[in-house]
């Protein structure tokens, strides 16, 4: 880090030093306008390299940082203002909740901020009893702050007001990938929406792999893909993501926290995360896409409970293609396009991350598939279903999930990679937050 960038870093901290809200003493100094990394296009650079979240760390200790405003055009509220923006985060405006805090729905006033036009927006809270806290939040906003691009959620602003932290986002109307997956929300998505979101979800992958200072998103999931009014997918949710290895580093080696489903198996042994790491965890969100399944499901008989698991040795054979295909679609879909998907699941969900594509070659692969329209059925296509189980049948498989529940639903699992804490999950929540404990592990 040179020392005009570190001048520049340590002239950002500041604010939240006391002071109710509207204290005044939340921004610090104008400064001249750091250009902004905002090409559109997978790998381009600005002008000035992009400060990373170690640069930050090493300006000051984390006791005495706390905010770091990256990025001029980020505004900053208090929380009366989000209050206000709000209607008191009323219960009807809720959106969900993760692990970091609630989300609810707000409206901003035209001229609110200078700059800032009327327009609705998401307003993410900070859980003190949650599974994630300062660091992530300001992750959040070092890397949003820095960052822009179409499949990326766009960060508005935030809030650091004494024990407060809050964030502001661009509003997207639709939701996330997992509501419409798998709460059923209408409609259903078709198969072009399904493939047109998951070539925008790579393309966010491939800007945050290819850029100069790499960005390794850790937390690849449905619930992470956003959805603006024309189902266009939006990556959010930076708290976890690290800075990439750079120069001869093969890898970032940091304490294994994901989701349960998602993380790949070499960072869940070693603790070494690479941008293969993220490549498995598209892997599994393209099979959710593709069957309309969790990654997790412990609803199902117990070989059945783990997606990749149940499924991966079908993607690779056209015959079992319509065992992997989600019954919603009815058919209504190109088994060429299909199929060609279902192999670069395969290759993205391979054990050995050396045989993983990288997301560049995800998207080129996965791109031409939007034009395959020559063998969709014109007429709804009954999905083929598993014969009836006997009575027989159905005793023994309800035998098997008593079974499962009296044992606590646990599967044996191997010593270097069982998670021995799982973070609290909330009712609000539909996925289970893992954080792996292991020997000599680094901290996050």
């Amino acid at each position: 880090m040179t020392r005009k960038d570190q001048g520049w870093a340590n002239s950002l901290f500041g604010g939240c030093l006391g002071g109710g809200s509207g204290s005044g003493k939340v921004r610090p100094k104008p400064r001249k306008p750091r250009q902004q990394q905002a090409s559109s296009s997978p790998g381009s650079s600005s002008a000035m390299q992009r400060l990373s979240v170690t640069d930050v760390m090493s300006t000051a200790s984390e006791q005495e940082l706390s905010v770091s405003l990256v990025g001029s055009n980020l505004h900053v509220f208090t929380v009366g203002e989000l209050k206000a923006a709000t209607q008191g985060f009323l219960d009807g405006n809720f959106l969900g909740e993760g692990g970091f805090g609630p989300v609810y729905k707000g409206n901003v006033a035209d001229k609110a901020k200078p700059g800032l036009k009327a327009q609705p927006i998401a307003v993410k809270l900070w859980d003190p009893e949650g599974a994630q806290g300062h660091k992530e939040w300001l992750s959040e906003v070092i890397f949003l702050g820095q960052l822009r691009h179409p499949n990326l959620v766009k960060l508005i602003g935030y809030c650091c007001e004494d024990e407060h932290r809050l964030l502001v986002y661009e509003y997207m109307a639709k939701g996330s990938l997992e509501n419409h997956l798998f709460k059923k929300f209408p409609p259903m998505l078709s198969w072009s929406t399904r493939l047109n979101i998951a070539v925008g979800a790579a393309k966010g992958l491939v800007f945050l792999h290819d850029a100069e200072k790499p960005v390794i998103y850790r937390d690849f999931k449905t619930s992470n893909i956003l959805l603006d009014p024309e189902y266009k997918a939006k990556l959010s949710d930076f708290g976890l993501a690290k800075d990439g290895p750079e120069g001869d580093e093969t890898h970032v080696s940091t304490r294994v926290m994901g989701t349960h489903g998602y993380a790949a198996p070499e960072y869940i042994l070693t603790g070494h995360l690479t941008a293969k790491s993220d490549v498995y965890s598209f892997g599994v969100v393209l099979l959710e896409i593709l069957s309309g399944r969790r990654a997790v499901d412990k609803t199902r008989p117990s070989r059945e409970q783990h997606l990749v698991e149940h499924m991966r040795s079908w993607l690779k054979d056209p015959q079992k293609l319509n065992r992997v295909m989600d019954p919603s679609l009815e058919g209504q879909y190109s088994t060429t396009a299909a199929h060609k998907a279902a192999m670069v699941a395969y290759r993205c969900l391979s054990g050995n991350p050396k045989n993983r594509p990288d997301m560049c070659q995800v998207v080129e692969d996965l791109e031409p598939l939007l034009n395959i329209t020559d063998d969709v059925p014109n007429e709804p296509v009954a999905h083929v279903s598993p014969p009836k189980e006997d009575n027989v049948a159905k005793k023994e498989r309800a035998a098997r999930r008593r079974t499962d529940d009296n044992l606590g639903g646990n599967r044996r699992q191997n010593k270097t990679r069982s998670p021995q804490k799982i973070v609290r999950r909330r009712p609000g929540q539909s996925e289970e937050f893992w954080v792996w404990h292991m020997p000599g592990e680094v901290k996050a």
